[in-house]
Parts: C-alpha cells; sequence; structure tokens
C-alpha cells in the first residue's frame, strides 16, 4: 500500500495542479493535457479523443497499460460546474490548502478523485513495474453538461478498438458524510418529458367560445401525480415524478391562451424502462387532450452491478483503509455509470461530497490520502 507521506503529496499535489486548469464544461482547459503528460510518463499508452464540433466540441482521453486480464477502467470527467453567484473564501480555482483542506472547483467533484487514482496507479506501478493485467482511464469534458460527445463516445471507440475493460471504478464522490459510507452499485434511470397542449385561444368572458388548454394540461397533470408508479424494489426507492415547469407564457388577465406546456421528470428503478413511462404518459396525455404533444428523452435506464468479486474486492480496501463497511447502494442523481453499464460490470467508490457544486467546495486532505490507499488496495488485490 502507498506510503501515507509520498501519497498526501502527489495526490494533493496533482489535485490542486488539476483544480488551477479552470474546466468548465465542456472542458477545454488543459487540464487532460496535464494528466496525459503524466499518465505517458508511467508507460501509459495515451489517446487524446475529442468529439463533436464547434461549440459543442468536447476533449476525452482514454490511457491504457497493459493488454492482459483483469483490465480495470477508472473512469471520471476532468469538468466542472461554473463557480456560481456565491461568494468564496478563495479563489474558485487557485486550489488553496487551509486548515488541512483542498479548496477549489472540482476539489471532490472529481479533480480529487482523479488525483487519488492516478496517485494510486504510480504507488502500484512503482512496487511492480508493469500490471499482471491491465490499468486503463476514461476521462470525459462534459459529465457536467449534455454528456453527448463524452463517456458515451468514447466507449463506442474502446469498444470499436478492444478496449473494453472487465471492471470498471468510476469516482464520482458517493460518501454522503465520511469515507466508507457508501459504494454506487447502480442508479435510477431518468427520462425527461415535455407536453404541449393546444386549445382555443379566446376572451375569458366567452369561455364557450374557446378551448382552454390549462384545464386540460392541469387535468394530465393531475393524473400523472395521483398514480404511485410503485413500491420501490429490494434496490431501488420507489419511483418518482415531478412536474419541474407549468408555462403558458399570457401576460393578459382576460385571455384564454392557445397552448400550455410543463416539463415531466420520472426518476425509475428497473420495474420500467425509459420507453415504457413515455408510453404511459402518452396515453394519459390523449385521454385529456387527444392533439397534445409529447416530446421525450431518456437520459439513462435504470442499472445494478451484482456484488460479485469486483464490488466485494472494493468493499474489503474501503472496510480496511476506513474501518467501516460501505453500503451498497443505488440512490442519488444519474452519473456516467449509466454508460458504462451497457458494456461492463462498474461501481462507484469516490470522496465526500457534501460540498459539490457549492460556494468553497473542497475535499479533507485525510480523505485524499484515505482515497488513494483504498484505490492502491483495490488495485493490488484485483491484479494479485
Amino acid at each position: 500500500m502507498a506510503d501515507a507521506m509520498s501519497s498526501l503529496s502527489v495526490a494533493v499535489e496533482l489535485a490542486r495542479a488539476l483544480i488551477r486548469n479552470a474546466s468548465v464544461t465542456p472542458d477545454r482547459s488543459g487540464a487532460q493535457g496535464l494528466l496525459a503528460d503524466r499518465l505517458a510518463a508511467s508507460g501509459f499508452e495515451v489517446f487524446a479523443l475529442p468529439f463533436g464540433e464547434g461549440e459543442a466540441l468536447t476533449p476525452n482521453l482514454f490511457a491504457r497499460l497493459g493488454r492482459g486480464a483483469p483490465h480495470l477502467c477508472f473512469a471520471g470527467h476532468t469538468d466542472v460546474v461554473p463557480p456560481g453567484d456565491a461568494a468564496w473564501s478563495t479563489g474558485p480555482f487557485d486550489g488553496t490548502v487551509r486548515d488541512g483542506r483542498v479548496y477549489g472547483r472540482g476539489a471532490c467533484d472529481m479533480k480529487g478523485g482523479i488525483a487519488a487514482f492516478v496517485a494510486a496507479a504510480e504507488a502500484y506501478l512503482s512496487r511492480h513495474g508493469t500490471p499482471r493485467g491491465s490499468i486503463s482511464l476514461l476521462l470525459t469534458g462534459d459529465e457536467e453538461g449534455p454528456a453527448r460527445f463524452g463517456t458515451v463516445k468514447v466507449l463506442e471507440w474502446m469498444a470499436a478498438h478492444g478496449h473494453i475493460p472487465d471492471f470498471c471504478v468510476v469516482g464520482e464522490p458517493t460518501n454522503p458524510t465520511c469515507m466508507g459510507d457508501m459504494i454506487k452499485v447502480g442508479r435510477r434511470g431518468s427520462i425527461n418529458l415535455r407536453i404541449e397542449v393546444e386549445g382555443v385561444q379566446g376572451h375569458v368572458a366567452y369561455p364557450d367560445r374557446a378551448d382552454n388548454p390549462v384545464h386540460r394540461l392541469l387535468a394530465i397533470l393531475g393524473a400523472l401525480t395521483a398514480r404511485p408508479l410503485d413500491d420501490g424494489t429490494p434496490w431501488f426507492q420507489p419511483s418518482s415524478l415531478q412536474v419541474t415547469s407549468v408555462d403558458v407564457g399570457n401576460t393578459a388577465t382576460n385571455v384564454i391562451p392557445s397552448c400550455a406546456s410543463a416539463a415531466v421528470n420520472i426518476r425509475f428503478n428497473d420495474l420500467h424502462t425509459g420507453a415504457s413511462l413515455a408510453g404511459w404518459v402518452e396515453t394519459v396525455c390523449r385521454q385529456y387532450a387527444p392533439r397534445a404533444r409529447v416530446e421525450s428523452r431518456i437520459s439513462g435506464e435504470a442499472f445494478r452491478t451484482e456484488a460479485g468479486a469486483e464490488v466485494g474486492l472494493l468493499a474489503d480496501a474501503v472496510e480496511r483503509v476506513t474501518g467501516r463497511r460501505p453500503a451498497l447502494d443505488t440512490g442519488g442523481g444519474t452519473s456516467d455509470a449509466r454508460f458504462v453499464a451497457q458494456y461492463c460490470a462498474v461501481a462507484e467508490f469516490g470522496l465526500v461530497g457534501a460540498s459539490m457544486h457549492k460556494a468553497d467546495e473542497h475535499v479533507a486532505i485525510e480523505d485524499l490520502v484515505a482515497l488513494t490507499a483504498i484505490y492502491d488496495d483495490f488495485l493490488e488485490r484485483l491484479m494479485a
């Protein structure tokens, strides 16, 4: 296992260097170039994989060392959300160290996680020279954005070039309050729907001459929200439908509008698919508004990785380093693991996520050291 002081120096300084690259989505900051040079110096074959065009151009990186099995891939993202309007006590891209913490946008989500894995890989290679199997990294620049030209495209390239791993660790900040809390072994699916209802515009004093689309839309939303989708499963909480917006755009008080729309998001478990839920919403809409239009976009399907040997080794590593046996969980939002799960088994484990996306985002140095030690222990035992 990596020496604690060495881990501190390597992981912390690399995290600070990555934070200093202001890599707001899509990341064109140079953070991936820094990592490419670092990985190439350790013997990795490095591929720069930009996808998309114009404003959507997204830099991505894939690096691999070794060709044998087992093939472990670490997946993460170098892009970050903007600093936001709230005041920071330090520059959001300074990588300041204060009171035992590293501050900066991306410190926990997820440049700290990337730094910890690179430090762990370097420590492992310093002991063994080359891995028995192979180690790779998939790093994207658009996880925090639309995720169209990042992980999903790199995985297609990996499949075409024989680089699909046996197991993947996504370094998202999975721990709610302290290191060792939780490993994510699945995620709910997510679908966004936009419902548009057309009516007939008219004067509010003569409703018989109009067809109010707002009334029809409210009936639709009432029917959608009144029905529980399910009661949950042993691994997943109940599916949830939430109305996120209702729009009419009518500034007049005496006019029945001609159109009304609403946005709906459904987070769903493995009892459903995105297509089945889209079909259900369309059926409900037709009952109350035969001319309603429904547009749907499935962000990802529900998935779960069985608690097999790799998940067990990862949980063992967490327990050895932190003294806590992590819970296996499927809650929270979506991540790029939803794309990886279509190709191989995947689990997520990273830092404490309490400060992610907030002003003064930070990571405790002791947590960076612990995460490096966990990744190092996992590598050691997986490659044994």
